[in-house]
């Protein structure tokens, strides 16, 4: 490249599953020369800084850089009591406040282009009055983006109303071998009042239709993954599954700090014997269907490793359960509860059987580029059209069946455990679709060459 290192801004929407992976593509570029500046809201910086200085590895001296990349942030238009779950409060800080804090931080850095989340598209007309030329990333699967880019013809052929509300109940499919995505499951069902769910629908909407002022638009997926979505939507470019490096050594833009010590205790036990259980940074349990997880991983008699963030379950759980639980547990050598882990270096490890997820696009890409069955338990939007991913169109894993009551019980748990760890031919297709996924990132495969052609066009 000549001249000096072309400036990138990067502007992740302000979520742990969307910073991973716009991190994980910055480190990318940095790799290729590039000057990044990645910026995130007041609270998502704070949590990010106060990780890497809790980490091990995070030796940053508590600075405002991180391997290259500059770490600036922004105010995302709530204030310091505001409850930042109220997804209804949270989406219309970030739509009245946000654009104008971009555009004058865009002012300030004299950046050549946008690398923005499609989540964030609202920023991206900003971008483009001041001369910033805009590459769209989108965090997800391409069936996901692509049915959005289809929300004009879903309202016309009558799935839902103007408003984003369903005028049809049950799945629709967009094409054969895209997996069904459902009316009640869509990126803008928020749970709550009416208004809120209108908030959501108008953002995604808008966010969606700035997807045209891109000049590309990548996602983190592979082409064997979902070929059906690629030749759908050609517009979409995969560049996954995203990593930081190979050797683990750099951070992914976690918000909480990471018990490295599970590895130890990973490196204690046999070849493909520990069952992983991680929900991610959202999903939350009931105290009931917590119980019957952990009785559940109990039953099984396999090594666990259960990620418990502080705020996994509502109020209720008996602290007296609990505890009796973690040190049963734990005296017995059966498990080890952690409140966040390296999960990258967790699914590579040789010990991990199987991953009981959310299906969360990170974690299905994480789980799929080391081969390791699924247990599917989703949670909310696009987690349902993952699990068919994974359950119906590879047959990488198998879904948790919750009783008439919607909870899923302990002998559920410990039975599917049992189905997918002991599925030869499941084990069989994970691997040969963690060597598609490693075909496509190697030289020459269809990843490698997309994401240097990304390189090529961001350092023009």
């Amino acid at each position: 490249m000549a001249g000096s290192a072309p400036h990138v801004m990067v502007l992740p929407f302000p979520a742990q599953g969307h910073v991973t992976p716009l991190m994980e593509l910055s480190h990318r570029l940095v790799d290729h020369g590039f000057q990044v500046t990645f910026v995130c809201t007041d609270p998502i910086h704070k949590l990010l800084l106060n990780a890497l200085q809790s980490n091990a590895d995070g030796d940053n001296g508590g600075g405002e850089a991180l391997d290259g990349i500059r770490l600036v942030s922004i105010p995302d238009g709530l204030a310091d009591g505001d409850d930042r779950r109220d997804l209804c409060k949270f989406l219309d800080g970030i739509s009245r406040c946000i654009p104008g804090y971009v555009e004058q931080l865009i002012r300030e850095t004299k950046v050549r282009w946008l690398v923005g989340d499609a989540n964030m598209g609202l920023c991206f007309e900003v971008a483009k009055k001041l001369g910033v030329r805009v590459a769209c990333v989108f965090p997800a699967s391409a069936a996901g983006l692509g049915t959005l880019l289809r929300l004009p013809q879903l309202i016309e052929d009558g799935f839902f109303d103007d408003k984003g509300f369903p005028k049809r109940r049950g799945a629709f499919e967009i094409a054969p071998n895209m997996p069904p995505m459902y009316t009640s499951h869509m990126p803008w069902s928020i749970d709550g009042a009416a208004e809120g769910q209108e908030v959501s629908f108008r953002l995604v909407s808008r966010n969606t239709q700035a997807t045209s002022l891109a000049e590309i638009i990548v996602c983190n997926s592979f082409l064997d993954a979902e070929a059906a979505a690629f030749e759908r939507f050609p517009n979409i470019v995969p560049i996954g599954p995203l990593s930081t490096d190979q050797e683990f050594r750099k951070p992914v833009g976690q918000f909480l700090a990471e018990d490295a010590g599970c590895l130890k205790w990973l490196d204690a036990h046999p070849d493909g014997s520990v069952v992983y259980v991680a929900f991610g940074s959202f999903t939350i349990f009931d105290p009931r269907q917590f119980r019957e997880l952990g009785e559940g991983l109990e039953l099984t008699a396999r090594p666990f490793l259960w990620v418990v963030r502080p705020d996994f379950t509502t109020g209720g759980l008996s602290k007296a359960w609990f505890d009796e639980f973690t040190h049963r547990v734990a005296v017995n050598g059966r498990g080890i509860i952690v409140s966040w882990c390296p999960q990258q270096q967790v699914l590579a490890h040789r010990a991990v059987a199987c991953f009981v997820s959310h299906c969360g696009w990170n974690s299905t890409m994480e789980g799929v580029r080391n081969g390791v069955p699924i247990l599917c338990w989703p949670y909310f939007v696009d987690q349902f059209a993952n699990r068919s991913y994974i359950c119906d169109i590879w047959r990488t894993g198998l879904a948790v069946t919750p009783g008439e009551d919607g909870v899923v019980t302990k002998e559920e748990v410990a039975v599917k455990l049992g189905q997918v760890i002991g599925d030869e031919g499941i084990a069989e297709r994970a691997g040969m679709l963690r060597d598609a996924a490693r075909k496509c990132l190697g030289k020459g495969g269809s990843s490698y060459e997309n994401l240097k052609r990304f390189v090529d066009l961001l350092s023009e």
